[in-house]
């Protein structure tokens, strides 16, 4: 198989400042997510909020974790509510708010994330989003994450679609922040999650995909 070295799958990836950066997210990465939470949480009887939907990827697998799930998006996908998580004003909650962000509104989802979820949050990034003096100043030296989930082989994304035989370079992980994060006199936890796609992976994935 010939690997996708487009720039939209390369961790160089740059979106426009208008684009919506819809990366569906491989059902199974929401799945080796869960499944690490629950060494934490009976996540069962928890809520889970899913603020940048899209068509569902994340948010269904999440379902079959949570107890309710809440899903919305700034755009129509025809999945879930059509709402802006970023709105200064919005006072939804839940216990989790679980996501894969936009890339460049990836900090501003944090933030808005720590401030409306009751237990945790969790954001499905590039390895890169670590990077940054800006980020730092911004987000890292003020929210300092609990716990760094590094995948080990890589999660595969295109843009518009979920493709489960796509490929790329681009390597990802979870970042999360349990009851508010880390106090800043804690170590925060790197955890690798080892490969684990045929093993989260489900028939009922593939349904609609390219």
């Amino acid at each position: 198989m010939t690997q996708n070295r487009s720039h939209a799958v390369m961790a160089q990836r740059a979106e426009p400042n208008d684009s919506l950066d819809f990366f569906p997210t491989p059902p199974w990465a929401t799945r080796a997510l869960c499944n690490a939470l629950f060494e934490f949480d009976d996540l069962c009887n928890l809520t889970a909020w899913d603020p940048a939907c899209g068509e569902g990827h994340m948010a269904r697998p999440l379902s079959e974790y949570f107890g309710h799930v809440f899903a919305s998006d700034v755009h129509d996908y025809g999945f879930g509510r059509v709402d802006d998580f970023l709105l200064p004003g919005n006072k939804d909650s839940a216990d989790w708010i679980i996501t894969n962000p936009p890339f460049r509104l990836g900090a501003e989802f944090v933030i808005q994330a720590l401030r409306l979820a009751r237990k945790g949050v969790a954001m499905l990034v590039r390895t890169a989003f670590l990077e940054g003096g800006e980020r730092y100043a911004e987000l890292f030296s003020k929210h300092r994450p609990s716990d760094i989930y590094q995948f080990c082989e890589r999660v595969p994304m295109v843009k518009g679609r979920y493709d489960p035989k796509a490929s790329t370079a681009t390597s990802y992980c979870w970042i999360v922040w349990r009851d508010g994060g880390a106090p800043a006199s804690d170590c925060i936890a790197f955890r690798w999650i080892p490969p684990c796609k045929r093993r989260f992976e489900k028939a009922s994935d593939f349904q609609g995909a390219a």
